[in-house]
């Protein structure tokens, strides 16, 4: 089963269970891949969506800071639940350790040394976690490795 499948799928058990708030998210996210289905004039595979969905979390946490930043603790429970729905459709997350073995492996791949080479091995690396870790995560790793 697809991606698009399985929210669609889970939209209609959210409709029957009447669980309001998974569906309003569920249909927040249907409507932004439905928007670059549209302006690309194709149907999105799944590395697509998930680049969607990759996207719509960044930016919930984005806001979940500003929200923490300012007080609003009412909104913030929100955006986390939200993140909490989004989650479920990424695949499993990479845990700190194995970013950093990822990212020491590719540095030896790509044969860097210095933080001049940060775009050649960010460029490599993206693929290989694509999805799987947060950017922020894997950026800080890198710059750690590279004096």
């Amino acid at each position: 089963m697809s991606l698009s499948e399985r929210l669609n799928e889970d939209m209609k058990l959210a409709m029957k269970s009447q669980a309001k708030f998974k569906l309003s998210v569920i249909r927040m996210v249907r409507a932004a891949i439905k928007n670059i289905e549209i302006d690309q004039r194709k149907t999105l595979d799944d590395q697509e969506v998930l680049d969607v969905l990759s996207r719509e979390i960044k930016q919930r946490k984005d806001s979940l800071q500003e929200f923490e930043k300012a007080g609003r603790d009412d909104l913030a429970e929100t955006v986390k639940a939200e993140i909490d729905i989004l989650m479920e459709y990424l695949p499993q997350q990479l845990t700190e350790e194995e970013v950093k073995a990822i990212v020491q492996q590719t540095i030896q791949e790509v044969g860097a040394s210095s933080k001049a080479d940060m775009g050649k091995v960010m460029s490599a690396l993206m693929p290989k976690v694509k999805g799987r870790a947060d950017g922020k995560l894997v950026n800080q790793a890198v710059q750690q490795y590279l004096i």
